[in-house]
């Protein structure tokens, strides 16, 4: 990952600089509009640039990134309206997408080969 990469991807999220307490500055997404759809080749550069591993308990998809990159992942998941899966949760290099009862596995064959993996 390069930072032309990661400055695309913020850039495409929408990510504006934030100074927080201490005067420390962060990138933050604002909020979106629910019916605001990130389009699919989005998705699948993301996926195929940061997605390094896939795994499944039940209706719970467990994705891996590199480091700090999670909640990239996760945005563009979350804004492809990607079918079966209801939302994510995202930390620093994992990140939990969780599925429609019944679609885990689907969804994770789905994100595995969207991904390349």
């Amino acid at each position: 990952m390069t930072q032309a990469t990661v400055s695309r991807d913020l850039e495409e999220m929408g990510a504006v600089k934030v100074r927080v307490a201490g005067g420390t500055t962060v990138y933050a997404i604002p909020e979106l509009p629910t019916d605001q759809v990130a389009p699919e080749d989005h998705l699948r550069r993301v996926l195929g640039e940061w997605l390094v591993d896939v795994e499944r308990s039940g209706d719970l998809v467990v994705l891996r990134t590199p480091p700090g990159s999670a909640h990239v992942v996760a945005s563009a998941l979350d804004r492809s309206g990607f079918p079966n899966v209801l939302g994510t949760v995202a930390g620093d290099d994992t990140l939990l997408a969780i599925a429609i009862e019944g679609k885990g596995m689907q969804v994770s064959k789905e994100l595995s080969a969207a991904a390349g993996l």
